[in-house]
């Protein structure tokens, strides 16, 4: 069973979340993708919180005794999820910043080959 106190705990960090990701979206500080999962997130806070039946009756599907222990290891499971999701994003963006690196350097190095000609030319 739930207590009070967690079940307040947990009401006021879920409209804190969604009221601070909202502002953040208002702003354009987030992307839409990060934004939706961070509302869904701080909304299924906020339904467990006010409706903790239903975090009780999970918890005795899994065969967790305690619903809290239930809340607890739920969300890190799909904050897990979340952060291998945003780590293959950020080794994404790393090889193409490395692509785009490598191609910014041989262009500059054929512009200083041009350039090079150019002078000799003109010396000549």
């Amino acid at each position: 069973m739930m207590t009070g106190v967690f079940r307040v705990v947990l009401l006021l960090a879920s409209i804190g979340t969604m009221l601070f990701m909202l502002k953040r979206i208002r702003h354009a500080k987030i992307q839409i993708e990060d934004s939706l999962f961070w509302i869904l997130f701080s909304a299924l806070l906020l339904i467990l919180s006010v409706f903790p039946g239903i975090a009780d009756f999970m918890a005795g599907v899994v065969g967790i005794y305690s619903t809290v222990n239930f809340i607890f290891l739920f969300f890190i499971f799909i904050l897990l999820i979340r952060e291998f999701s945003l780590t293959i994003k950020v080794s994404q963006l790393e090889n193409k910043l490395k692509e785009l690196t490598q191609a910014i350097a041989i262009m500059n190095a054929e512009k200083d080959n041009k350039d090079d000609e150019k002078e000799k030319e003109e010396n000549e």
